[in-house]
């Protein structure tokens, strides 16, 4: 009998239904016992967020600052798992503090020491840095990344924008005005993932995991868009001034995020487009790069 852990934090539930519906093909395998454990904080975010604690979650986020989190049951923390599925979301361009704060603990390191791990990330769309970062801290937990998973919403940048701030500030998954697309990624997509689970199964049952991510790729698991690669890089950059100079700035910190958030409102619609522009008239002049990034990027 081979033991499977499922790895998840999800507010809204989308990344737990995204993790259930992955993990089928194992839950229907005889010789295979699944295991799930959702990171439980000491001190939880709210859902539905306010727009208070929403960009209070900013630096702490983006600088990987880990929170408190509940421990890690015993049973898990005794078993020796042969492969785990890190399932996790993309907060400001970094993975979740949940998530981060999971990776970084003592608990982390003995649960991933030497063991085969999968991501699986639910986004907006950016989350090329986020899974940069998740590679880094994988790798202080002396696990192997075997394989990634990235399933986004699917609508064009700003009209995401819209519908997930509107999901996120009112906790319910709508069409905002009766007419915008639901927010985050679809429900067909979501019942369809068990798609990837059944070659992850594959590949493990052969014990062939460093052959699995090709073969994800194939079928569409990680696709990638030069575009928000651009955009996700440059924000990177720019985030980082920030976070850093609100977080050694506490006594400004209610303004500083304030004027965070006009800046963010301004790269959102008014830079945004004009490096999109940028984007398609030098795109002929980048497409070498380009092809070595998509296919670095659809990697492991």
């Amino acid at each position: 009998m081979k033991n499977v852990l499922v790895i998840f934090y999800s507010q809204s539930g989308q990344l737990e239904s995204i993790a259930r519906n992955i993990a089928k093909p194992f839950l229907n395998s005889d010789e295979i016992k699944v295991t799930f454990h959702e990171i439980q904080l000491e001190k939880p975010f709210p859902f539905p967020w306010n727009k208070t604690t929403f960009f209070d979650a900013f630096p702490e986020s983006f600088l990987q600052i880990p929170t408190t989190l509940k421990p890690v049951p015993s049973e898990i923390l005794n078993t020796k798992f042969d492969l785990v599925l890190l399932h996790y979301q993309v907060w400001y361009l970094t993975p979740s503090i949940p998530m981060n704060s999971f990776l970084k603990s003592t608990e982390a390191k003995t649960i991933l020491n030497n063991t085969p791990v999968i991501t699986i990330n639910g986004s907006r769309n950016m989350w090329i840095m986020a899974q940069e970062k998740v590679k880094v801290l994988l790798k202080e937990a002396n696990a192997k990344l075997v394989g990634n998973v990235a399933l986004v919403d699917r609508v064009g940048n700003l009209i995401s924008v819209i519908t997930i701030v509107n999901w996120m500030f009112s906790g319910v998954k709508k069409r905002y005005l009766g007419f915008f697309p639901l927010p985050g990624v679809s429900d067909k997509d979501i019942q369809e993932s068990d798609k990837f689970g059944e070659i992850m199964l594959s590949e493990f049952k052969q014990n062939k995991l460093e052959d699995l991510q090709p073969k994800l790729a194939e079928i569409g698991a990680v696709k990638i868009s030069p575009y928000l690669v651009t955009v996700d890089k440059t924000a990177n950059k720019i985030f980082n001034k920030w976070s850093n100079f609100i977080h050694k700035n506490q006594k400004n910190r209610k303004l500083l995020l304030k004027l965070f958030y006009v800046y963010l409102f301004l790269a959102i619609w008014v830079i945004s487009p004009i490096v999109y522009i940028l984007h398609v008239i030098s795109y002929p002049f980048k497409i070498k790069t380009i092809k070595k990034e998509t296919q670095y990027y659809q990697g492991v």
